[in-house]
């Protein structure tokens, strides 16, 4: 369901700027892409369930 998540050009940034911020850390890239990537898909998640109610 949130696999094909269109984000806004600002969205991306902010995305690329944590994944910089967690590679800087020490965090592999992949590592860091899929850490951005699940806070991503959760925060949609909980977007649509507050939708909901």
């Amino acid at each position: 369901m949130f696999d094909d998540l269109s984000l806004s050009h600002e969205e991306q940034q902010k995305a690329v700027e944590e994944i910089q911020k967690l590679m800087t850390q020490g965090i592999s890239t992949a590592e860091a892409i899929k850490i951005v990537a699940t806070q991503i898909r959760e925060n949609a998640k909980q977007d649509a369930e507050n939708k909901q109610q």
